[in-house]
């Protein structure tokens, strides 16, 4: 017999972030999160993501052990303001039994109907910055620190209990060797000369910080028309702020701007930090911590988080600025190889950016849908 609980204390939300560590056990291509950082960002006192969205966390049970969880989200603003009454899951993590994924699903399905809501998809999280998607090609890659793995099991799970795709997503990597800039470069030149644009490159965090709230604007304004874009409030921004900017190499945040200092593009690229992630197995202290600095220090491989160009500067040029920046950094660091982060299927106007890098998909992911009326 398999039993749900809903969860509520911070050790209950502990043993759900915890799951997966069992789940995974022994398996190399499994990222772990950080268990007191994924806590923390469950805390509706302190994530400022509960303003507009409600969660319940839920944990199964199979003769007193624990068998699989889920989230059952409902984002506000998605449902009241963009008129999308759609029932949200995501963390969802379970052992290969059929009976144990109906009974999480089943629900998110009743408080869906409780909220006249009319589908359910996932797995998402709460917004366009936290991970998206069921793995279903590219089992044998390992993750990195900003998306899910999971067992070829789920999908089959997800489509026998009625769920069909709903958005289709790769992943793709390429070769720092393999990339020729010699026409970012050239290009980088002209537009910069032609529009009296300027590169800002970075040293310190500290610096970065005062342009944070205008990139997040940038970003909204770049990903506003994707089906899956959910606005980021202010709160959300400052504690992005506070929680992440500090992770990311200062020297990986790429800004382009006018004459007047105004932000035109950006981009941020991430040290890897997948097997330190993996060796710190979810902890910090008391010697996580030295991963991470060897990872961020002496990185091999990076990840290509984020991208946005001003609506204006579109088609002018100006991502050969960005990706001729990128590439002195990264060569300097001595990044051998590139990993691409979920990019929707039908997202053309993001895979023209990188025709010319010799990108290899490497995973696909999707998330599912269920009508519920």
């Amino acid at each position: 017999m398999i039993t749900l609980k809903e969860i509520t204390t911070k050790k209950e939300l502990t043993q759900f972030v915890k799951f997966p560590f069992k789940l995974y056990k022994n398996n190399s291509y499994w990222v772990p999160p950080i268990i007191k950082d994924e806590v923390d960002s469950f805390d509706k006192t302190e994530n400022p993501v509960f303003e507009h969205a409600d969660a319940k966390f839920f944990l199964a049970y199979q003769n007193n052990k624990i068998v699989g969880r889920i989230a059952a989200i409902i984002n506000s603003f998605e449902v009241k303001d963009q008129n999308i009454k759609k029932m949200r899951f995501g963390w969802m993590d379970m052992i290969d039994d059929i009976e144990v994924s109906k009974a999480l699903l089943s629900k998110v399905e009743e408080i869906g109907k409780q909220n006249k809501l009319e589908f359910i998809e996932g797995p998402v999280g709460f917004s366009n910055l936290d991970k998206v998607g069921v793995l279903t090609d590219g089992f044998e890659e390992r993750g990195t620190m900003i998306t899910w793995y999971n067992h070829p099991y789920y999908k089959e799970h997800l489509e026998k209990l009625g769920y069909s795709k709903e958005k289709k997503y790769t992943e793709s990597s390429f070769l720092m060797k393999d990339v020729d800039i010699t026409k970012y470069k050239r290009l980088a030149g002209i537009v910069c000369k032609r529009y009296d644009l300027k590169p800002l490159n970075f040293t310190s965090s500290k610096k970065i910080m005062p342009y944070v709230d205008e990139m997040f604007e940038l970003f909204s304004e770049s990903y506003s028309k994707l089906s899956s874009f959910v606005p980021i409030s202010k709160r959300q921004i400052t504690y992005f702020k506070e929680k992440f900017i500090g992770l990311i190499d200062p020297e990986f945040i790429k800004f382009v701007v006018d004459k007047d200092g105004k932000l035109v593009s950006f981009s941020i690229t991430l040290p890897s930090f997948s097997k330190a992630l993996q060796k710190s197995k979810g902890k910090l202290f008391p010697f996580g911590f030295i991963h991470f600095l060897k990872a961020k220090k002496h990185p091999k491989e990076s990840v290509f988080y984020l991208i946005g160009i001003k609506s204006e500067y579109q088609n002018k040029g100006v991502i050969a600025i960005i990706f001729d920046e990128f590439y002195k950094t990264s060569i300097e660091k001595g990044i051998i190889t590139n990993r691409r982060t979920p990019e929707l299927e039908n997202n053309k106007a993001i895979q023209l950016l990188w025709k010319n890098f010799n990108s290899k998909i490497i995973k696909r992911r999707s998330t599912y849908r269920k009508e519920i009326i």
